[in-house]
């Protein structure tokens, strides 16, 4: 299943992070998505399909590519 992620999403994970929040911004796109933490800022990298698993929704949309 493809999962349509684009650049400035916010999207809430399965698991929350150790900062205590569960809500992430998107800052990476392609084979890896990279995400940043709305609580603490922490910049992690997640391969696609780990990423589409741990999703649990998808919070704000930006505009999609420009």
């Amino acid at each position: 299943m493809y999962i349509e992620i684009h650049l400035g999403d916010a999207v809430r994970l399965r698991k929350k992070h150790p900062c205590g929040s569960d809500e992430w911004t998107v800052v990476r796109v392609g084979a890896d998505i990279g995400l940043v933490c709305r609580g603490c800022g922490r910049r992690i990298l997640l391969a696609r399909g780990e990423f589409n698993k741990q999703l649990k929704a998808i919070l704000t949309t930006s505009s999609g590519p420009e």
